[in-house]
């Protein structure tokens, strides 16, 4: 069961998360804030940003990914995967009922 991480400026989380799990792209989406700097355009950037934790099945990584990347407002959006080697059984049956 795959874990997609994604950051986002707050200004968009909502809309985001609320998009994923609606389209059941996604079981659940958690929010945290962060402070994100990076480089981008030759230039250094500092910005409030929210990290959304996506829980999503393999079968449905690759349309969350593609959605992730139609939403505004990046044109090269952060979004990684991570595969959990355990998961509590129940959960994982949760979160695939869930995505169907």
């Amino acid at each position: 069961m795959p874990t997609v991480y994604v950051t986002v400026p707050a200004s968009a989380a909502d809309d985001i998360a609320t998009a994923l799990v609606a389209e059941r792209l996604a079981a659940c989406v958690n929010r945290v804030p962060c402070r994100s700097t990076y480089r981008w355009g030759g230039d250094l950037h500092r910005d409030e940003e929210v990290i959304l934790l996506a829980k999503t099945t393999r079968d449905r990584y690759g349309a969350l990914e593609d959605r992730v990347a139609e939403l505004p407002p990046h044109d090269v959006p952060c979004i990684e995967r991570f595969d959990a080697a355990d998961v509590y059984a129940p959960y994982a049956d949760w979160v695939a009922e869930s995505v169907e």
